[in-house]
């Protein structure tokens, strides 16, 4: 339950989360009975505690529509050019406290609630429309364009279904089904007079017109609309996100009147469309229904684009030139998912609007803009073309023109070079023939040596309004005691901490607000796992997918070797750590499952050992999702970031640890590499290969048994997962985890193992001096200004194209 707030805080309260004011609390007070009455039909004899969080939502929601409408107005007026974000993903996490905030109402809303003399638990669910980074920095992105007062939509699926609910069960990960609708959702809005049709199948028929797509199946697209409001400038954007919904003749035309009732049941083919998420995180799963959204989303979307394009108001009665659309159109394709995108424009372009192909390309390629966010061949989408021409005929004829007028272009500039024409080519040929969608939207290194002014790279952001003044509010409001509030929109602000760095107070502060984050964090857990935990332990976390290049393992076996110590030298000197790890894998990756199953087996043995006692304490965190991390990232000493080098593409996990005052033990990969040169290396924990390192291992051989052999620690340590000492009724339960490490990991966790020891042991020398562990602190939350996505998405929007050639040019000489 909300603490009242004296008069002596309301007048402290700093403008980051809002004013109080009687004015705004009463306002609050008379909207919630009005909702809990008139919208929800109840009263305070019989409501829920979900009723009441549906009577808020709807009357902070009641904040929102004025702007919204006013946003929307504005746009249409001024028709300025618009941002198209296309994305599978999602990953939203929670609405209310993230709307409070950007609206400033946090603060009056508290208050009303403690009036009302309410104690609200948190029943607001997950909108788990996302796997974890990619989805996650889409929402992110979502919350910075509406912050920059960019004219922004994003556009993806409503899935009926998230990503599942994870439940560990005897060790092992259970799925079960993330019904996250079952309740309703109070922040969208249906827009039902906006629905489109969406072709598939069919067949192409060439006229004197030109090519027509013919005798398809029809799928309508709902939209669902969801506000998206900036920080505190009155800009509200939408997220529209597709429904698939059958039309009423579905399958009826094929069926007599006896077979009416399976005809309507047969519309569940074409809704299941956008019935559930695919739980697959840096993975290309080639199924037919994965298609089938991909198409779904772009097809809906570019209608929606270029209806609104042809009927704003300085277009109307409607624009009958495309010549402009570049100008007022940008279309930012969120990896490959969305790349349809640009065979179906060019369907759009010359098969309805009859524009010639040479005008239709370059059009193309002026509107869109794609970013790839995986290096891991196996996350690289490659269609079977025999999908495709069943699917999408007319498509994949257009694939197969573009794929010819690139190769032409490659043989004038390469003459005779077959090996770059293979290469090259958006068809491959070998075994299955297959459309590379990662190859057009220029992956690699010939592509960028042919065309370097398409190539650029963006470091990845997070919004601090949610990964801090919502996580953190303590945090959050310290520092805009010390620098002042305007950090929130720009975070290099954070620059001026360095000028505190020695200061004592600062330092008993930042420490004080850990602790209280960390003491939270630990009745947290529990209440939730009936763990007791050590508050004044390390908190060292690792939460993200599981996946073997994230190195879970490595963790694993450092966590067997501080056992392996304690037990050894029960008596000596151990600083105390609270290991955390959490991370769904993916249904159908059994190797991750497995080292799930590793983690949970040593949890039970290490936390049952009386000889080890509060020392060390292992908790897998179940069902990890963005309300979770809001909890978990704020608490954390230690970061870990231990992908091997060369194989994260970013991450942002990192900069939100950082964010939150952890500091980082980590490989020089992904973001880690700017990370340290903002704060200094000398400020992170950096161990293990650098990239080209792991290149010359690659060219040598990677012989995992020789580490085995001439590192005791470690031959200990497998030894022990070997045997069966963590399970002992099934000695034989990790043998597919001992053979993947000895014979084929592609990630060499061997081979770093030795040099995470002793980052480790740096770790624990330090803990030992809190004041110079939290100047370190400060030192890293200083340094956090680059990685905000405000300034990625300005990076987008503004950064010249002269620049952008310099760049890929400096690229190509590393």
């Amino acid at each position: 339950m909300a603490t009242p707030l004296t008069d002596q805080e309301k007048r402290k309260q700093i403008s980051i989360r809002g004013i109080v004011g009687v004015e705004n609390v009463a306002e609050l007070k008379k909207g919630f009975n009005r909702h809990l009455h008139f919208t929800l039909v109840k009263d305070r004899n019989i409501a829920t505690p979900r009723d009441y969080y549906f009577a808020l939502a709807h009357t902070v929601r009641d904040h929102l529509v004025g702007r919204w409408i006013r946003t929307q107005q504005f746009y249409y007026e001024a028709d300025p050019k618009r941002v198209y974000y296309l994305s599978l993903e999602f990953y939203m996490g929670r609405t209310l406290q993230n709307t409070m905030i950007n609206l400033g109402l946090q603060n009056a809303c508290d208050e009303a609630i403690y009036q009302l003399g309410l104690d609200m638990e948190e029943m607001e669910e997950d909108a788990g429309l996302g796997n974890g980074g990619l989805g996650r920095l889409a929402a992110c992105f979502l919350d910075s364009m509406a912050t920059l007062g960019l004219a922004a939509y994003g556009y993806g699926i409503r899935y009926e279904y998230g990503i599942f609910n994870q439940k560990i069960k005897d060790g092992w990960q259970v799925e079960e089904a993330d019904d996250w609708l079952r309740h309703g959702n109070p922040w969208e809005k249906a827009r039902p007079e906006y629905m489109l049709p969406v072709h598939f199948y069919g067949h192409v028929e060439e006229t004197k017109d030109g090519s027509k797509w013919v005798d398809t199946q029809v799928v309508l697209a709902m939209p669902y609309d969801t506000p998206i409001p900036g920080y505190m400038n009155n800009t509200v954007n939408t997220m529209r996100l597709w429904s698939a919904k059958a039309p009423n003749d579905f399958n009826l035309k094929d069926f007599n009147v006896g077979d009416y009732i399976e005809a309507v049941l047969d519309r569940n083919l074409a809704e299941n469309i956008s019935r559930v998420l695919y739980p697959n995180d840096n993975f290309f799963e080639g199924k037919e229904l994965r298609l089938k959204q991909e198409y779904f989303v772009v097809a809906a979307t570019l209608q929606d684009i270029i209806r609104r394009f042809k009927t704003t108001k300085k277009g109307s009665p409607g624009r009958t030139s495309f010549e402009s659309f570049p100008d007022k159109v940008a279309v930012q394709l969120n990896d490959t998912h969305p790349a349809m995108a640009i065979p179906e424009l060019m369907r759009i372009f010359v098969d309805i609007e009859k524009l010639d192909w040479d005008t239709a390309w370059s059009l193309t390629q002026r509107t869109f803009a794609y970013t790839n966010h995986t290096v891991l061949p196996e996350a690289l989408e490659r269609w079977p073309v025999e999908l495709l021409e069943k699917l999408l005929p007319r498509h994949l004829q257009i694939i197969y023109r573009i794929n010819q007028l690139h190769l032409d272009r490659i043989a004038t500039l390469y003459p005779e070079n077959m090996y770059k024409l293979r290469k090259m080519s958006l068809i491959e040929e070998d075994g299955c023939k297959r459309v590379n969608m990662a190859a057009p939207a220029h992956l690699f290194r010939d592509f960028s040596e042919m065309e370097p002014q398409k190539f650029q790279n963006k470091t990845n952001g997070i919004t601090p309004r949610r990964w801090l003044l919502l996580c953190n509010p303590g945090l959050a409001e310290l520092i805009a005691e010390v620098i002042g509030e305007d950090y929130v929109k720009d975070l290099y602000q954070l620059k001026k901490l360095l000028e505190f760095v020695d200061d004592a107070a600062l330092i008993r502060d930042i420490s004080r607000v850990k602790q209280d984050n960390k003491v939270k964090f630990a009745q947290y857990l529990e209440k939730e796992y009936r763990v007791k935990i050590n508050p004044s332990s390390i908190f060292d976390v690792h939460v993200k997918r599981i996946h073997e290049y994230k190195r879970q393992l490595l963790n694993c076996l450092h966590i067997i070797a501080m056992y392996n110590r304690i037990r050894m030298k029960p008596n000596a000197h151990f600083v105390p750590r609270t290991v955390i790890i959490g991370g769904k894998a993916a249904p159908g990756y059994h190797m991750a499952k497995m080292i799930i199953r590793l983690i949970t087996s040593v949890a039970e043995v290490v936390n049952n050992d009386p000889v080890v006692g509060s020392k060390l304490k292992v908790i897998f965190l179940e069902n990890y999702r963005v309300s979770l991390a809001e909890k978990v990232i704020p608490a954390t000493d230690l970061s870990q970031q231990i992908s091997t080098a060369g194989t994260e593409a970013s991450g942002t996990g990192n900069m939100k640890f950082m964010l939150n005052g952890a500091l980082t033990i980590g490989t020089m990969d992904g973001a880690n590499v700017e990370m340290a040169e903002e704060a200094g290396e000398e400020n992170l924990f950096i161990f293990g290969m650098r990239v080209q390192d792991v290149a010359d291992m690659d060219q040598k051989g990677y012989d995992a048994t020789s580490y085995y052999k001439r590192i005791p620690e470690l031959k200990q340590v497998m030894d022990q997962i070997t045997s069966e000492f963590f399970c002992p009724k099934n000695p034989d339960l990790f043998k597919e985890v001992t053979d993947m490490l000895f014979k084929y990991d592609r990630f060499k966790v061997f081979a770093d193992f030795k040099d995470y020891m002793k980052a480790q042991e740096k770790v624990s020398k330090l803990y030992q001096n809190p004041k110079e562990w939290t100047k370190m602190v400060i030192r890293n939350i200083a340094a956090t200004g680059k990685f905000s996505s405000d300034r990625t998405i300005k990076e987008y929007a503004t950064e010249p194209q002269e620049a952008v050639v310099e760049k890929a040019k400096a690229l190509r000489k590393m």
